[in-house]
């Protein structure tokens, strides 16, 4: 671990960050929205870096929710273009820096050319063994979990599985985020208090932090206090405390 992380406390394994509030930094200052979700943008290649820093394994971003298809077209259009650029200008550096790169929701909705630069740079990073990014594009926890069920129902009715065996290992095995560990932390910025379908299966035991800032002003500061905060919690899953 590295001496930031060890000022910080014991750094989570896996956090999961809401990216909540670019329009309102956005007309704060009078700006369109689109100026809020690029200066967005730039709050993601700081928080990466911290994360790297700090020693976490696993970062999931709340890019793009199953819901925000129902947005103006033209602020979707704008989404789009800047996922678009963040794929075709990031995903080198990262693999250089040996970040995993993962993509996790419904991909149908996108256009060909998106999806395939989520292949590619899935495909390039895969084998990388440095921090695990994974974005959550179109994605709704919800979904998350019907998609899950189909999956063994389908199973089960081909035969190939006794519905007596399914347990709580098995769909979350059948998740979307199937071979990572469960959020330590969930973080959503702006200081809205609640998740929006997000990892709602994946964070029934997780820690929850409501920060008062937006995400455009969000850095390595802002995430070292979420950690402190994290680390003045009493983890008990459910126990006694000891």
């Amino acid at each position: 671990m590295s001496d930031a992380a060890d000022q910080t406390g014991q750094v989570p394994v896996h956090i999961a960050i809401i990216m909540d509030g670019n329009g309102r930094w956005a007309r704060a200052r009078g700006l369109p929205r689109s100026a809020g979700h690029s200066k967005g943008a730039d709050a993601v290649k700081r928080t990466l870096e911290a994360s790297e820093e700090l020693g976490v394994s696993f970062l999931t971003l709340f890019g793009f929710s199953s819901e925000n298809w129902n947005r103006p077209d033209g602020e979707v259009d704008d989404l789009m273009g800047l996922l678009r650029s963040y794929l075709q200008s990031e995903t080198s550096t990262l693999h250089k820096r040996q970040v995993r790169i993962r993509v996790i929701g419904d991909r149908s909705r996108f256009s060909d050319d998106i999806v395939a630069l989520i292949e590619s740079a899935e495909l390039m990073t895969a084998a990388n063994t440095g921090l695990n990014l994974t974005a959550a594009l179109s994605y709704g926890g919800r979904q998350d979990i019907t998609e899950a069920v189909r999956a063994l129902a389908l199973r089960a009715a081909d035969g190939d599985l006794d519905p007596a065996s399914i347990d709580e290992e098995l769909v979350g095995q059948h998740l979307w985020t199937g071979d990572m560990p469960d959020p330590d932390l969930l973080i959503r910025t702006s200081n809205e208090q609640r998740i929006s379908n997000f990892l709602l299966w994946q964070c029934a035991y997780t820690e929850l932090v409501f920060a008062d800032v937006l995400w455009p002003d969000f850095g390595r500061t802002q995430l070292e206090q979420c950690i402190a905060e994290y680390n003045r919690r009493d983890r008990r899953f459910g126990a006694v405390a000891g």
